[in-house]
């Protein structure tokens, strides 16, 4: 009678927090931010990021524990223009009102872009199918002061045909274990597609003389891997390596092979694709 009454009482617990679930909205949200001064998109118990500032404003806005959700996670100085994350919750206050209301309290530096209810299986990561990255160089004698967060400074010049011809070479799927830093994915799992992404676009903008614009479009990138990727085409821009040894690198599936990270000020996450 006693395990009766037990499954009886189970069950109704399971009925109310699926009910409520169902009840909960669910808030996607796109947002912007300068990273300078932040140490990356992700909580931490005693530094300043994204997402602590946002979930901080929003828990005064909706009077809950707000928990969000995002695309992705950005490194310490790392840029963005459009990452994309979600909430649940059970406040009725409108996606316009959350809009003004954050945008009133954040600091100047995180700007949330659009607000809108969505449905209630969107999932920030889960549901996205690629991300479009954009990483800057600035190349001239002197660089302008206000471009020294945005742009990484590089005095010598660039033979920018080999940098072009290794481009090509990261287009479509591949293993990116050279590009990939240590922290990216739990490795002792064999499931999955491990370090294998298909990149649709690396191509190489020339926004003006000094300004380059290096743009990767892909369904995935491995931690660090467009830093570590730039870090290399910069070594071969700068004649160290060589279009074929970029080739060899990119086999090796060997992190040891490539070249250092290349700085994070330069990187900006421009876009979440769905």
């Amino acid at each position: 009678m006693a395990t009766c009454r037990f499954s009886h009482n189970f069950l109704i617990r399971v009925c109310y927090h699926f009910t409520m679930s169902l009840l909960l909205r669910t808030i996607k949200m796109t947002i912007s931010y300068d990273g300078t001064n932040y140490s990356g998109w992700q909580r931490q118990q005693h530094s300043r990021t994204i997402q602590g500032e946002i979930e901080q404003r929003l828990a005064q806005i909706t009077r809950e524990e707000i928990a969000l959700h995002s695309a992705g996670r950005t490194d310490a100085g790392v840029h963005a223009y459009g990452m994309v994350a979600h909430f649940k919750t059970n406040s009725i206050i409108s996606c316009q009102d959350i809009l003004r209301g954050l945008n009133s309290m954040l600091p100047g530096a995180i700007r949330i872009l659009s607000v809108h209810e969505d449905d209630q299986n969107f999932h920030a990561r889960y549901s996205a199918r690629g991300k479009r990255y954009q990483y800057f160089i600035h190349t001239g004698t002197i660089q302008p002061p206000h471009l020294r967060l945005y742009s990484v400074h590089i005095r010598s010049e660039l033979n920018l045909e080999e940098i072009k011809s290794c481009l090509r070479q990261i287009e479509g799927t591949h293993d990116f274990s050279s590009f990939e830093n240590s922290g990216s994915r739990d490795k002792s799992i064999s499931s999955g597609r491990g370090a294998v992404r298909t990149i649709d676009k690396a191509e190489l903008i020339q926004e003006y003389p000094s300004q380059l614009m290096f743009q990767f479009i892909g369904d995935g990138f491995l931690r660090n891997m467009v830093r570590n990727i730039m870090g290399t085409l910069l070594e071969v821009g700068r004649g160290k390596l060589y279009a074929d040894d970029f080739s060899q690198i990119l086999k090796a599936k060997d992190r040891t092979k490539a070249a250092a990270t290349a700085p994070a000020h330069g990187l900006f996450l421009k876009e979440v694709i769905y």
